[in-house]
């Protein structure tokens, strides 16, 4: 099987412009979903993933799993076989931490630098 045809799929964009709706493909060109929702760590910048709708429902998918995100598609690293075993979305989302500025040296130390928001 051939890659897709990445000329048809406009340019690369920032997942922070990627627009709800966009189609999302395996590695070999085959449809998934389309794209439901961008995840970031918003303190860090950092791209997280995405949230896909999908015949079967909401899907997660992790960041290093998206291999191009362009104007009319998002490409995915995983084959056929590993995007319909994509985890369904969690629905209360991952748990949040942040700095725990009142612990100690030692408290850091042995792994206290954080708390669960």
């Amino acid at each position: 099987m051939s890659p897709p045809d990445l000329a048809d799929d406009g340019y690369a964009i920032s997942y922070k412009v990627l627009e709800r709706g966009t189609p999302v493909v395996d590695r070999d060109g085959g449809e998934i979903g389309t794209v439901r929702e961008v995840l970031e760590n918003k303190a860090e910048h950092i791209f997280d993933g995405l949230v896909l709708d999908t015949p079967g429902g909401q899907r997660f998918v992790d960041a290093p799993e998206v291999a191009r995100i362009a104007e009319r598609r998002v490409t995915l690293t995983l084959d056929g076989e590993g995007a319909a075993a994509l985890p369904e979305r969690d629905a209360a989302g991952a748990a949040t931490f942040s700095a725990n500025v009142k612990g100690g040296r030692l408290s850091r130390f042995l792994g206290g630098g954080w708390k669960r928001d």
